[in-house]
């Protein structure tokens, strides 16, 4: 099938017209980083595999990333719980981990469980045993800045009457609300406060997935999150999930999501985007197919649409690639920020605009 340049960055174009993809990375838009350790493992002869997970652990370990890993914001009783999967093309495996307390690299031990184990997932306790038996240390996810905002949103909880349990008390002195968080905590920043207030009252969903291409044309992808903030202990959302939040098969291309993945669940994002490539659908026009279909979900109601947003990211085996978004952005306070997804194909890493099916005014 014929592909159109406003389907392709110019490098990828001429990657499809040569009959040789060459190395192509993408990510979520908080993976300029990721790409460009994974393109480095790339240079350097290095399995796809070991491309991606090199490249998200960069994430995994980053406290100021709060929506993977070590810092991510925790569920509803404060502790943070990972979920990841991976998916190796030349050998078409999976592995992956779901509710994972206490280890900061679940793409890693998501690998342990495809290489190591009968098994594909492995969650909660079990998994936390397995990353264990094969060496990993268990340390505190949680970093101060992710339990001040989940104090923030304890503070923020309201029974029908205003009332919180965790705020100052029937007996305390009126105050405003912002006054009276300052009076909670005295030693946090004005910018730190401000922020736990805005994850507080609007929990993101974050989350890093990762794609893979080298010369050869072997792919491969992983996704890892902490998943929803505050959510219900034990909940999981699409990240771990095969179809869901990755999909890799060799022979058509690769795909996964961020954002909320329940909304995935129903649809089987990656592999349903991956399907539609393998029947000709250039890789812009199936993430969007996948984003009708969510909308159709809701029968086109905006108002209900607007309370989320989910993000699709496809690369296709010839080295062409795309990211398609619910939503044109998100809003910011006043002014509506447009959805990236992050690129490498040989330079620099760089952001790039996604395609979207709605336009948020």
């Amino acid at each position: 099938m014929a592909l159109g340049p406003a389907l392709l960055s110019m490098a990828s174009a001429a990657q499809v017209r040569s009959g040789s993809p060459g190395n192509v990375v993408i990510s979520s838009a908080n993976g300029l980083r990721a790409c460009q350790r994974a393109m480095e493992v790339l240079r350097q002869g290095g399995d796809t595999l070991d491309a991606v997970i090199a490249g998200v652990n960069i994430n995994e370990e980053d406290p100021e990333d709060n929506s993977v890993g070590y810092g991510g914001l925790p569920n509803e009783d404060g502790v943070v719980e990972l979920d990841a999967s991976v998916m190796h093309g030349p050998t078409r495996r999976a592995g992956s981990v779901a509710a994972l307390r206490n280890i900061k690299y679940p793409s890693r031990v998501a690998r342990l469980v495809m290489e190591r184990s009968d098994h594909i997932m492995l969650v909660g306790e079990g998994a936390l045993r397995f990353a264990k038996a094969h060496g990993f240390q268990e340390e505190n996810l949680l970093t101060d800045k992710s339990r001040i905002a989940w104090l923030v949103w304890k503070a923020n909880l309201r029974d029908s009457e205003g009332h919180s349990n965790w705020s100052d008390g029937l007996d305390a002195p009126v105050s405003k609300p912002s006054a009276q968080l300052r009076q909670m905590f005295p030693e946090v920043d004005e910018s730190l406060l401000a922020w736990a207030v805005e994850v507080a009252t609007r929990p993101p969903t974050g989350t890093i997935t990762c794609l893979a291409l080298n010369a050869k044309g072997e792919m491969s992808g992983v996704t890892t999150t902490s998943g929803l903030a505050w959510k219900i202990p034990g909940r999981v959302g699409d990240s771990p999930i095969i179809g869901a939040g990755l999909y890799v098969d060799q022979e058509v291309g690769a795909a996964g999501s961020t954002g909320r993945g329940e909304e995935n669940i129903r649809t089987v994002g990656a592999h349903t985007i991956v399907e539609n490539m393998r029947h000709g659908m250039p890789p812009k026009e199936a993430c969007l197919d996948v984003l009708k279909r969510i909308s159709r979900n809701y029968d086109q109601d905006l108002t209900r649409l607007a309370r989320f947003d989910i993000v699709f990211y496809a690369l296709r085996k010839d080295g062409a690639y795309a990211s398609a978004s619910l939503w044109s952005g998100r809003r910011q306070r006043e002014a509506v920020s447009t959805r990236k997804f992050a690129v490498n194909d040989g330079g620099e890493s760089r952001l790039e605009d996604c395609a979207f099916l709605y336009e948020r005014k």
